[in-house]
């Protein structure tokens, strides 16, 4: 095992990280820009590099000063957590080229994975269904037009190195495809440097489920069951939990074994390694891959206080070449676990609420846990992205977990910013939701504010 670690991250996934490896007896090494230096990650470490200015692009996505971090603090391994660098095959294949691990997927992998018209490709040549759609990157308006006709509308135009929404946009009609053929288009050279776009069949409110998988370095590949991140908001998951409601009383079993298998085929296709995701669409009886994400999710929490597996144990351990011991069979679930991503943002109008938080009390009690990287006193700044925190509830079945995070939510106490705390609230105490009737659009018709 390493006997250092940096962690190429900030905020609560650096914290959490930091913990893990501090509990498996692992020297760790923070990185910061100078927007950060007061923020807990930093004086948690056992080290703390400076690596630049609040731009993120200056300092957590500046590779070569991550590099130098690790070579100056003698880090034999780095851990990216989410977000920046996480899937960077380049900064992937930079480490291993400096003689350090990077705690991930392999970077042959992750460039597979990277281009999703061409990972739609690769999964379905080994089973696994995809979204109907087209083949590969397309040309021009025209050659969607004709793609469009096939498959039928409304369809989806994405960006193929995309992710998080952005170049993405619907059509119902051949003219709004010219027009969101070009728009995506412009979109993805703006945000990944490249213009591919391919356009898939559009489902209107489709349920969002994906599945945890680990892959070892001797060719063992598990599923560790699903999670249900239908909760969305242009995109973006607000809350997630485990298990899948979708799956709620024996619902669809035959399916849901389907659905495991077709994950780790994916994997397997892409020659993965260490911990991920693999996400679907689920629609009516069926469902389809989207994309398989080459890290670690933002929600991984809830599966870990539902089954008991320490993700990010296994990833470093996993990354330090160990056999994953773990049988499938022995991979359960126990309860039910519910993830609420607290934002520092307006609750009504969802825009950013930079500034000072000058009271904070997260709540405790049975079932709780937060995953935080502010402290009372912080300051939220305008150059990432506004998550305070990660309040994660388990209960004994779905409905005790649900109670606990109305209480807990009530409990948390956040001052000097605004927060969307009301937002979780609203949705928890919907109907629909306590019925487990969820879809991708659930917020557009549901838990409005009164």
């Amino acid at each position: 095992m390493f006997k250092r670690l940096l962690i190429a991250n900030r905020g609560e996934i650096a914290r959490r990280i930091n913990a893990v490896a501090h509990r498996m007896g692992i020297e760790t090494v923070a990185v910061y820009s100078e927007a950060d230096q007061e923020l807990p990650f930093v004086k948690e470490a056992d080290q703390a590099v400076l690596i630049g200015p609040p731009p993120a692009k200056d300092s957590y996505l500046n590779v070569g000063a991550l590099l130098e971090a690790a070579k100056k603090t003698k880090a034999e391994a780095i851990h990216p957590g989410y977000g920046f660098v996480s899937e960077n095959g380049a900064f992937a294949r930079a480490c291993t080229e400096a003689g350090i691990v990077f705690v991930g997927p392999p970077p042959e992998a992750m460039e597979r994975m990277k281009d999703k018209s061409e990972a739609r490709r690769i999964v379905s040549s080994h089973g696994v269904p995809i979204i109907p759609g087209s083949h590969s990157v397309l040309p021009d308006a025209a050659a969607a037009l004709a793609e469009a006709e096939r498959i039928g509308y409304p369809v989806l135009c994405k960006a193929a190195g995309g992710g998080g929404g952005i170049g993405m946009a619907v059509a119902n009609t051949p003219a709004e495809l010219e027009k969101a053929f070009r728009q995506c288009s412009d979109r993805a050279k703006a945000a990944f440097g490249r213009e591919g776009v391919y356009i898939e069949r559009f489902f209107p409110a489709p349920r969002h489920i994906e599945v945890q998988v680990l892959g070892d370095h001797h060719g063992r590949t598990l599923h560790v069951l699903e999670r249900e991140c239908s909760i969305q908001r242009r995109h973006q998951k607000v809350v997630e939990e485990a298990p899948a409601p979708l799956f709620a009383n024996g619902a669809h079993a035959h399916k849901r074994e389907q659905l495991f298998e077709a994950a780790v085929s994916a994997a397997k296709a892409f020659g993965y390694a260490n911990a991920g995701t693999v996400e679907f669409l689920w629609s009516g009886d069926d469902f389809y891959f989207i994309e398989m994400n080459a890290r670690l999710q933002v929600e991984h929490p809830v599966t870990e206080e539902t089954t008991g597996i320490p993700l990010i144990e296994w990833q470093l351990r996993i990354a330090a070449g160990e056999k994953l011991t773990l049988e499938q069979p022995d991979i359960r679930r126990t309860g039910a676990a519910l993830e609420f991503r607290i934002y520092a943002e307006d609750p009504v109008r969802f825009l950013p609420s930079p500034g000072t938080i000058t009271r904070y009390r997260p709540p405790e009690g049975d079932g709780v846990r937060l995953d935080d990287g502010y402290a009372e006193g912080a300051k939220v700044t305008p150059y990432y992205d506004p998550m305070i925190a990660k309040l994660i509830v388990s209960g004994t079945d779905r409905e005790q977990a649900i109670e606990r995070s109305i209480a807990a939510l009530e409990r948390f106490e956040i001052e000097g910013i605004k927060h969307n705390i009301p937002l979780h609230l609203r949705i928890l105490r919907d109907p629909a939701f306590r019925e487990g009737r969820i879809d991708t659009k659930f917020l557009e018709h549901h838990a409005k504010p009164t």
